[in-house]
């Protein structure tokens, strides 16, 4: 579909472009998000010059602010014209530009100093989440139900919740359009924006996040993920609730969480806030937001080291879709594995 604008949008994008800097920022931001102090270093200009740039880019609506802490991220805007414009600039655009050729070898190395950073901090904890995981069955198994969970999509946008390492982001990367991850701890969020970065997924990108105020409008998600976050919160039912919110008709959440134990170390040692869930109860939650449970399936490790191991559950479920159930035929397959 051809790209129309009226006469005034046009002209003030193409004004906005039209300027080597700002054309430049474009390009770099075609290939992953920055804030500021990072184009500084790879374009080698002042911070509040780079800084007008992108106040002109944004008022164009050709690139897009996300706060994060004391940082502002910007990427190229993700709807509307502005960001169909900037796209269709970039694409048109020589990479081999010795500029461009310049300012793509800086950014990769400012990438790679992003990686040693995150990579040091995994290091640092990988321990704790090791002695997690080895209380339950293989990571691998659990990923597959996950993935077998959710549905093959497609997914226009699709929201991990206490995204942690985005491994959900690249687990699904596959399925959605465009990925969003949000998490509190900048730590984690360098972690994850390194790893979506060397994996090349454009489409996934990490925020910091209130789990209970998201910052999604109503029924925008068609995919929301909850993996191993709810024993962390003190109110996992009202973090189900903004979940619920989100989620659009048709939409699927997923839930991944451990069922109740009595593993008190964790509450003590690794921050639980509370330890499991019980079926029952993670249903009313759910259909005290107007969801039906679709799927609840539990994994538990076998053999005779069972005792003290830790079960995980899964649940999904979705928000009932008023005109898509008038016209489904009876060939639709639906699970029901409901305990």
């Amino acid at each position: 579909m051809a790209l129309r604008l009226p006469i005034q949008t046009a002209v003030g994008a193409l004004k906005a472009v039209a300027e080597p800097t700002r054309l430049r920022i474009l390009v770099l931001l075609a290939s992953g998000e920055l804030n500021v102090k990072d184009l500084t270093r790879i374009l080698g200009q002042s911070q509040p010059r780079i800084s007008r740039h992108l106040k002109l880019l944004a008022e164009a609506a050709l690139v897009e602010r996300a706060p994060e802490g004391s940082w502002v991220y910007f990427r190229l805007a993700e709807e509307g014209e502005g960001g169909e414009l900037a796209r269709l600039v970039t694409q048109g655009v020589d990479r081999d530009d010795p500029i461009l050729v310049r300012d793509r070898r800086r950014a990769e190395s400012l990438q790679q100093e992003r990686e040693t950073a995150a990579q040091a901090y995994f290091q640092a904890h990988a321990g704790e989440w090791d002695s997690i995981r080895a209380l339950h069955v293989a990571e691998a198994e659990v990923e597959a139900a996950v993935a077998g969970a959710l549905g093959p999509g497609p997914f226009d946008l699709f929201v991990d919740l206490g995204t942690g390492t985005g491994r959900m982001l690249e687990l699904f990367a596959g399925r959605y359009r465009r990925g969003l991850g949000l998490d509190l701890s900048p730590a984690m969020l360098a972690y994850a924006r390194a790893k979506l970065e060397r994996a090349g997924l454009t489409h996934a990108q990490v925020r910091q996040g209130d789990i209970y105020d998201l910052p999604i409008a109503d029924h925008a998600a068609d995919a929301v993920v909850m993996h191993q976050v709810l024993h962390f919160l003190s109110d996992p039912q009202r973090a189900v609730r903004e979940a619920a919110r989100v989620l659009a008709p048709g939409g699927r959440l997923l839930i991944v969480d451990f069922a109740p134990h009595k593993l008190e170390f964790l509450r003590e040692q690794y921050a639980h806030e509370r330890l499991g869930f019980a079926g029952p109860l993670v249903r009313q939650w759910l259909a005290d937001c107007g969801l039906d449970v679709m799927e609840r399936r539990d994994l538990a490790p076998g053999g005779v080291e069972a005792a003290g191991k830790l079960t995980v559950s899964i649940w999904v479920a979705t928000r009932p879709d008023a005109g898509a159930a008038a016209t489904q035929g009876a060939g639709e397959q639906r699970l029901e594995r409901i305990t």
